[in-house]
């Protein structure tokens, strides 16, 4: 169901009827925000936080392919021993 933010200042067990309310700017019809019942909330929240990860993740992926380490050579390692191991591959070649 879609309500405003005046709507649901004015009556807030409105929640209790329905599992979730899109709330929306009455004038622009801009959407504002979501509220979901409490019992979904422990799952939409872990949903959440798996897309955050996965979406960090992959920007971390497009970043890494970048700058040499995607390849795996340089995973567990510190920046300051990739700066060094680098400086001596340059230096040395």
């Amino acid at each position: 169901m879609t309500i405003g933010i005046r709507e649901l200042s004015r009556n807030t067990k409105i929640m209790d009827s329905y599992d979730y309310l899109e709330i929306e700017d009455k004038k622009t019809h801009e959407k504002k925000g979501l509220l979901i019942s409490p019992k979904y909330a422990d799952e939409f929240k872990e949903l959440l936080d798996k897309k955050i990860k996965d979406e960090k993740q992959t920007k971390i992926d497009k970043i890494m392919q970048f700058t040499g380490i995607a390849n795996g050579e340089f995973t567990n390692l510190t920046k300051q021993e990739i700066k060094r191991i680098k400086s001596q591959r340059y230096l040395n070649d």
